[in-house]
């Protein structure tokens, strides 16, 4: 593993908005890889996140022209100094980490936005399709291009192939080329496209939205939509009646239903 970065600032910049948690990317002239350094920095901002009740919303973006280029080439290629010398063994954690901080994104109680300001290839693209929600500019371009080197997007296709149709994301990982945000927006890998400009205000806009309900609520709900999306439609009807009965009877959704009859704004717990 690489013990140490030359560049001493940290890989991921923190932000508090309100209740939204901003993490940035912050390796602009490497494009922001997702090396072993990135993924465990990333992964501990979302840990930390989910620890904090003031923050409810986590937002997702890079620095510089790119979102992330995906996996450091150098270092799954052993050409980075202090890399293991084991190839195999080298790429297996790389994937194991990845996988980890990919999983981390669902699993954790807060809704996540990738706010995807430039380009995201290979595992770039994955993390975007990771997040619950995603926008980006219209200037945004998304690859999965394994087979432009001599390999394939396995591991990225497993979140992107759960945003799309299968031949949407078979046509990225065949094809090897760069999406367009519209391409993106119509196969399903991001809900909306905007203007460079309007970028961080529409995201925060949309973040500071989520923020504003019931975190209580929303964290049961997406743990909920994720399980039941993997099981068979009996069982996932069983499972969300279950978790829609024990929201229904809760101290929030009285709140929530009181705050609806007297007209005022609700008074929502924190997690």
């Amino acid at each position: 593993m690489q013990d140490k970065d030359r560049d001493n600032s940290p890989q991921v910049l923190t932000r508090l908005s309100g209740h939204v948690l901003w993490l940035t990317l912050n390796r602009a002239e490497q494009r922001n890889p997702l090396s072993s350094l990135m993924l465990q920095a990333l992964y501990d901002a979302i840990k930390q996140a989910n620890g904090n009740d003031n923050v409810r919303v986590i937002v997702i973006t890079g620095s510089g022209k790119v979102f992330s280029a995906g996996h450091d080439l150098k270092e799954m290629s052993g050409k980075t100094p202090g890399c293991e010398q084991d190839n195999e063994k080298r790429v297996s954690r790389i994937l194991d980490d990845c996988a980890r901080t990919m999983m981390a994104l669902i699993q954790s109680p807060k809704p996540v936005i990738a706010c995807v300001q430039g380009t995201a290839c290979a595992a770039g693209c994955q993390l975007v399709s990771m997040c619950d929600l995603a926008i980006a500019t219209e200037q945004a371009k998304f690859s999965a291009p394994g087979v432009n080197i001599g390999t394939f997007c396995t591991t990225p296709l497993v979140g992107i192939g759960r945003n799309m149709h299968r031949k949407h994301a078979m046509e990225l990982a065949l094809t090897g080329d760069l999406f367009t945000a519209d391409d993106a927006m119509r196969f399903g890998l991001i809900n909306k496209s905007v203007k460079s400009e309007l970028l961080i205000e529409e995201t925060e806009i949309l973040a500071q939205k989520i923020a504003s309900k019931s975190a209580v609520g929303i964290s049961s709900g997406k743990q909920v939509y994720y399980q039941q999306i993997e099981q068979s439609i009996e069982q996932a009807f069983i499972n969300a009646n279950q978790a829609m009965l024990k929201a229904m009877i809760s101290a929030e959704c009285d709140e929530g239903i009181s705050a609806f009859f007297e007209k005022r704004d609700p008074r929502w717990q924190g997690l």
